[in-house]
């Protein structure tokens, strides 16, 4: 599998830029708040320990079989930084054993996640940001689209549900895989 290229993604409010280096300052102010990390655990990361990680998302996966894309969410009237998207996208089982390919068929699988700010929550930013993705993602060459969510956060349900993923029986890590099967769209 060629290594997928991000790029911008415009929505109604919304671009999502390909993630940088240079987006660790403002995003460590950004996901500073100890809450955002009730579900997925962990602490805020000071702008030191996102350069770091930035640094290795943006040079990529070593696994030739899997993409790393990562996008900042940005406010296109304020220009401000709000949250993050992310899909790593993966050859499935058909392809290169990933684990997904009775269920997606030939092509590839994203798992996507995302996290909005606390100062920029209920503004409907986290589902937008979603919705851009998965349809930025239809396309490419995604067969599925997968996320997993805590059973108890609701919020991220939401999210889930506006990006047109519905839940499935399954659980990894007591979590609750999320999915859509994709239609290829050629791209414009």
């Amino acid at each position: 599998m060629k290594a997928m290229e991000t790029e911008a993604i415009p929505t109604a409010r919304l671009t999502l830029l390909p993630l940088l280096v240079e987006h660790a300052e403002e995003m460590a102010e950004v996901l500073s708040d100890p809450d955002l990390h009730t579900f997925i655990g962990g602490a805020p990361s000071s702008p030191e320990a996102l350069r770091s990680r930035y640094e290795r998302l943006v040079a990529g996966s070593p696994d030739p079989t899997v993409s790393w894309c990562n996008w900042v969410i940005q406010l296109r009237d304020q220009g401000h930084l709000a949250g993050t998207v992310q899909a790593t996208v993966t050859a499935t089982a058909d392809d290169h054993g990933s684990g997904y390919g009775d269920e997606c068929g030939h092509g590839c699988v994203a798992e996507i996640a995302w996290v909005v700010g606390t100062a920029w929550q209920r503004r409907g930013i986290a589902s937008e940001a979603a919705r851009g993705l998965v349809s930025w993602l239809g396309t490419q060459s995604v067969q599925a689209v997968i996320a997993h969510i805590h059973p108890d956060h609701h919020t991220s349900a939401a999210v889930a549900t506006a990006a047109g993923l519905a839940p499935t029986s399954h659980r990894h890590e007591g979590e609750t895989r999320w999915q859509r099967t994709m239609r290829r769209v050629p791209s414009p």
